[in-house]
C-alpha cells in the first residue's frame, strides 16, 4: 500500500510514493558487538585440525562398509562441515555409483538405505535411476502397507523425492505416500524423531539453508543413540569458528553501511543490510568465499536501494537521468542527478571499484566488467517497469515475464557471485553464466513467480 509523502528535495509539483518500511530492527547491534568479539584463539584452532583429521580416518576405517558410509556422510552433510572433505565425499560416492551401476550389483539395501543412497548419489550429480525404488511396490502398483509405519524409512524416501525430476512418476508417487503416513504418524511419535519429521514436512533438507539446517540437526543428531561424538565435536568446533569469521565480515560491512547514512538520508529506502548478509549466506558460506561474500552482500544492499528509488521514489524524469547516468558509468555523470540519487550513485560507483581493486590484486579485473553489464541490464529493467507503471501500460504476459526475469535480480546476483571466488570463476565461466543459461532463466522464473505469491498474500492479509 502506497501513499503520498513530501520530500524536502522534490520540486513543489513532484508526488512521492511511500512503501513505509519500518527501520531496521539491528541498529547499531553489530557495533556494539565488535567491542566484545574475541578473535579465533590458538587453541581452538588446534582443536578444530585435530578433530579434522580424526574425522579423515574415520571415512577411512568404514571404506569397506557401504551403509556406514552413507550414514556419516549424510551426518557430516547435514552437521554443515562437508566442505572440509570434498575430495573425499565424492571419491567415495564415486564409488558406490560404480557399484550401483555395474551388471553384477543389485540393491538389496532396506528402504532407509535404498533412499538415502539415491538422495546422496543425486545431490552429487549422479545420475541414479528411480527404478531402484520399484521394489518396494506390490502387484497393484502401490506402495506396500508393510511400509506405512516404518518412519525412519518413510522419512529417508520423503527427502529422497525431493531430487526428482519431470516424468519420475515413481517419485511423485512417493512424495505423496510418504507425506501422506508421516503427518499420520507425526502425533504417535516422541522426540528427537517427532522433531526431526516436523521439521523436515516443512523444511526437506533441499530447501534448507546449509547454516540454519546444521545448527539445527546438532540438536538432532545428539540425540540419536548412534551419533558418532567425534564428527559431532568437530562439527561444534567449526560451526563456532566460522560463526566468528562471519560477525567480523559483519561488523566491517555494518561500518560501511553507517558511513552511507542511507537510513537517514534515503529514509523512503528499504534498511536491510543484515538481511542482505544473510541473503549470502546462502549463496556460499565457506571461510575461503570471505572476499565474494563482503562483495555480494554491498551489491544486494545497494540494488534493494536502488530498486526503491525506480519503484517507489523516482519521477519518471529522474529515472531517465538515473538510467543514462548508470550507463555512462562515469562519476562526471554525477552532475546531472538530483541530490538523492547523487548519493546513491556515488555509493553504488565506490562498490564496483572497490571490487575491481580486490580482483586488480588477483589480477582478474575482467570480472567487474562482466558484474557492471549485468547490473545495467537490471537497471534497465528497472526503468522499463517504471516507464509502464508511470504511462499506465499493462504489458502482455510476455512482455512482463521477459522484464521481470531480469528485474527479480537472480540473473546480475548470479553473474556477480562469482566475482572473489578465484580459479573456479574463469572467464569462460562468467561468459556463460551472462548468457542467461536455462539454469538461471529457470531460477529467474521461480524467484519472480514465489515473489509475486507472497506480494499478493500480503496484500490480502492486509486487505482483511
Amino acid at each position: 500500500m502506497y501513499v503520498s509523502v513530501a520530500t524536502q528535495n522534490a520540486a513543489p509539483t513532484a508526488t512521492r510514493r511511500s512503501a513505509n518500511y519500518h527501520p531496521s530492527v539491528w541498529g547499531d547491534h553489530f557495533l556494539r558487538y565488535a567491542s566484545y568479539t574475541k578473535e579465533i584463539d590458538t587453541h581452538s584452532e588446534q582443536q578444530h585440525q585435530q578433530l579434522k583429521e580424526e574425522v579423515k580416518k574415520i571415512l577411512g576405517a568404514v571404506a569397506n562398509k557401504p551403509s556406514q558410509q552413507l550414514n556419516l556422510i549424510d551426518a557430516i552433510q547435514r552437521l554443515g562441515v562437508s566442505y572440509h572433505f570434498d575430495t573425499e565425499i565424492d571419491s567415495v560416492l564415486g564409488h558406490i555409483y560404480e557399484c550401483c551401476t555395474s551388471c553384477d550389483n543389485k540393491d538389496d539395501g532396506d528402504l532407509y538405505t535404498s533412499a538415502l543412497r539415491f538422495r546422496l548419489l543425486r545431490q552429487q550429480g549422479h545420475n541414479v535411476s528411480c527404478d531402484v525404488f520399484k521394489k518396494f511396490k506390490d502387484d497393484e502398483g502401490k506402495f506396500k502397507e508393510s511400509l506405512n509405519t516404518n518412519v525412519q524409512g518413510l522419512l529417508s524416501l520423503y527427502e529422497a523425492t525431493q531430487l526428482r525430476v519431470h516424468g519420475e512418476g515413481i517419485l511423485e508417487e512417493a512424495l505423496a505416500f510418504t507425506t501422506t503416513n508421516l503427518k499420520f504418524l507425526l502425533p504417535h511419535l516422541t522426540n528427537p524423531l517427532a522433531q526431526q519429521v516436523k521439521h523436515a514436512l516443512q523444511w526437506p533438507i533441499r530447501k534448507c539453508l546449509t547454516r540454519l539446517e546444521s545448527r539445527h540437526y546438532m540438536s538432532i543428531y545428539q540425540e540419536d543413540n548412534l551419533h558418532n561424538q567425534v564428527v559431532l565435536n568437530f562439527a561444534k568446533v567449526d560451526f563456532n569458528l566460522l560463526q566468528k569469521v562471519h560477525q567480523k565480515e559483519l561488523i566491517g560491512i555494518t561500518r560501511w553501511w553507517k558511513d552511507l547514512d542511507f537510513s537517514r538520508k534515503l529514509p523512503f529506502a528499504r534498511d536491510r543490510l543484515v538481511e542482505c548478509y544473510f541473503w549470502i549466506l546462502g549463496v556460499y558460506f565457506e571461510p575461503q568465499y570471505s572476499i565474494s561474500r563482503k562483495i555480494l552482500t554491498k551489491v544486494i544492499y545497494m540494488t534493494s536501494i536502488v530498486d526503491d528509488i525506480y519503484d517507489v521514489w523516482g519521477t519518471l524524469e529522474e529515472l531517465v537521468l538515473f538510467t543514462d547516468a548508470i550507463e555512462r558509468w562515469d562519476i562526471s555523470a554525477l552532475d546531472q542527478l538530483p541530490e538523492y540519487m547523487r548519493l546513491c550513485y556515488c555509493a553504488l560507483l565506490d562498490v564496483y571499484s572497490e571490487m575491481e581493486k580486490e580482483m586488480a590484486e588477483k589480477g582478474k579485473t575482467y570480472c567487474v566488467n562482466y558484474a557492471k553489464e549485468a547490473m545495467k541490464k537490471l537497471i534497465r529493467a528497472y526503468f522499463q517497469e517504471a516507464k509502464w507503471f508511470n504511462e499506465g501500460y499493462v504489458p502482455t504476459t510476455e512482455e512482463h515475464m521477459e522484464v521481470a526475469l531480469v528485474s527479480c535480480g537472480y540473473m546480475m546476483l548470479s553473474t556477480t557471485s562469482f566475482v572473489g571466488m578465484g580459479e573456479l570463476a574463469t572467464k569462460e565461466v562468467f561468459d556463460w553464466v551472462s548468457s542467461e543459461p536455462l539454469i538461471v532463466r529457470a531460477s529467474s522464473v521461480i524467484s519472480r513467480l514465489m515473489t509475486t505469491w507472497l506480494d499478493t498474500s500480503m496484500s490480502k492479509r492486509e486487505d482483511t
